[in-house]
């Protein structure tokens, strides 16, 4: 739902008008505030303090914290789009820094994410808005470079918005984000850093009333569905994630069926590879092993949930997982000279949504393909990860995701499935907001403006503040000649959350053709200092040009 579609008939060509760029170390980013982060389970300790101490030490209890406490020092030039980083400390707090010629530019870190295992980034605030930079420090390699999908842009990119389903799997008590904007809180993003006892094992309130009998959660205690879901919820990504109706990642708590807020598909044309840096629960369902215990294989089988071996231990840990299975002396002394089992079995494959990152590969296999990769050609398949139902819905919204990345077939796959889903919907007097928002695009996209314009309204019944609603159909308003309609959608949406520079920018265009160019000038600013570096907004600025049309920002 990101691709512009044109808002109006051609125009006249226009001169440019320069518009301030956003000051290196303008006030709006450095007011100071002091932010602090709770640390419930220090009470766990009091009881567990063995388990608490080796806890403390793993990469999920360090998934973020703030800034200053996990600043990684350092930077890099961006080859491909000219731009210079750095991250640096002043006075106690952690900064990032970008330059190309004119455009500079500083914001103070918050809040960092990632445990330093394979990699780190950092959170900041805009104006009541939380963003992750568009860069990542990768471990393993001791280097700053750009965020995964990043790689080959020419231009820095846009804000990144901070949504609670991503930040569920790396902190703790993640807040709500406001109905008016995804990337807008009413305080913080988070209030404990890293992933704390309660991600798996509940609430503990009930448990320290009784004294410590009952009340928690033991994943080892819960049928199979329910045991696994605990790690999945965060160890499972997929092709395509769906949530339920009304559902989302961040409402799940330990216990839950995880198919009960979402449902995770893969394309039946991939095959092998580490693929995706959470896929190993896809790739250990292909597995042998798998295959033959059933259920009684798990993640906990082979990995303690509560602390990591010591490399010196790592590799004599991890062969006795294999030999508690593969028992017997024939078994022990195959290949004693390679004590390392993942070395020929697990081979750690790159993975395509994590630059500069390999991951185990979980299939398991006596003899592993050397292909890390493969995808049969022809139109895209999706499938349920597991014993996932797919019903229309499900189905047609992950289409509608393999849609926007080009799959072939998939949009018409998408169209046919949501236009079902969505009668039965309707037929039960239920609104689905995301749904409705699909079907609305691939109807636009389609031609069909009349179709389109009846799911944006039934989106937006459901949801007054649905982004991708209201820019689309302020786009459909616009074609149609409505403009002051239009301009009541994007300026309820821009208002509320300026890096959406799309819609802003068809905000801008309409104001200018209003005759309103002042307002439109100062809007145009605006969503520079958020995204400093959009084509689409320099070429506006420098040409009057959007997308095919043109209107001058100064003179007539």
């Amino acid at each position: 739902m990101k691709r512009r579609l044109p808002l109006l008939g051609a125009a006249v060509a226009v001169a440019a008008v320069a518009l301030g760029m956003w000051p290196l170390g303008d006030a709006r980013n450095v007011q100071a505030t002091t932010r602090v982060l709770t640390n419930p389970d220090a009470v766990c300790a009091g009881c567990h303090r063995e388990i608490y101490d080796r806890y403390e030490r793993t990469g999920m209890a360090r998934g973020s914290g703030l800034a200053g406490d996990g600043l990684v020092e350092g930077g890099f030039r961006h080859p491909e789009s000219g731009v210079e980083y750095r991250v640096f400390g002043r006075e106690g707090e952690g900064w990032m820094s970008y330059q190309r010629g004119e455009m500079k530019g500083e914001r103070r870190l918050e809040y960092y994410v990632g445990s330093g295992h394979r990699g780190r980034t950092y959170l900041y605030q805009d104006a009541g808005e939380w963003f992750e930079l568009p860069i990542n420090y990768y471990t393993r390699r001791g280097v700053w470079d750009m965020a995964p999908a990043f790689d080959g842009v020419a231009r820095m990119p846009g804000p990144l918005p901070v949504d609670p389903n991503c930040l569920h799997c790396h902190a703790t008590e993640v807040q709500a984000a406001a109905v008016t904007a995804r990337s807008r809180y009413a305080d913080v993003p988070f209030r404990q850093g890293g992933v704390g006892c309660s991600a798996c094992h509940g609430d503990a309130t009930a448990h320290l009333a009784s004294g410590g009998h009952g009340g928690i959660v033991n994943p080892s205690k819960l049928d199979a569905v329910r045991r696994d879901s605990v790690c999945l919820q965060c160890h499972l990504e997929g092709d395509a994630v769906v949530y339920q109706p009304g559902k989302s990642l961040a409402g799940f708590r330990a216990g839950d069926a995880l198919g009960e807020f979402a449902v995770y598909f893969v394309r039946r044309q991939a095959l092998g590879g580490g693929e995706r840096a959470t896929s190993q629960y896809e790739a250990l369902l292909r597995s042998a092993c798998k295959r033959a215990a059933g259920d009684r294989l798990t993640c906990t089988t082979c990995h303690d949930p509560h602390g990591e071996p010591a490399a010196a231990e790592r590799v004599a840990f991890y062969r006795a997982k294999c030999l508690a299975c593969h028992a017997g002396a024939a078994m022990a002394q195959h290949h004693a000279e390679q004590q390392d089992c993942a070395v020929c079995h697990m081979p750690a494959r790159s993975t395509t949504d994590i630059s500069h990152e390999q991951v185990t590969d979980h299939d398991i296999e006596a003899r592993p393909r050397s292909v890390e990769r493969v995808v049969r050609a022809g139109a895209v398949e999706m499938v349920p990860v597991g014993a996932e139902a797919a019903d229309a819905r499900s189905l047609g919204l992950a289409y509608a995701q393999m849609a926007e990345r080009g799959a072939a077939g998939a949009a018409a796959k998408a169209l046919r499935l949501l236009t079902a889903a969505s009668l039965s919907a309707s037929a039960a007097g239920a609104n689905d907001p995301e749904l409705n928002t699909r079907l609305g695009y691939l109807r636009q996209a389609a031609g069909d403006a009349a179709g389109a314009r009846k799911a944006y309204a039934a989106a937006l019944a459901g949801d007054a503040w649905n982004a991708a609603a209201l820019g689309n159909l302020a786009v459909l308003d616009a074609q149609e000649g409505r403009l002051r309609e239009a301009v009541a959608l994007l300026d309820r949406l821009v208002t509320n959350d300026p890096s959406q520079t799309a819609a802003g920018l068809n905000l801008a265009f309409i104001e200018c053709r209003l005759g309103r160019k002042v307002e439109a000038a100062a809007l145009v600013k605006r969503l520079l200092e958020v995204n400093p570096d959009d084509a689409a907004l320099h070429e506006f600025v420098a040409s009057g040009n959007d997308n095919g049309q043109s209107c001058r920002l100064t003179g007539k």
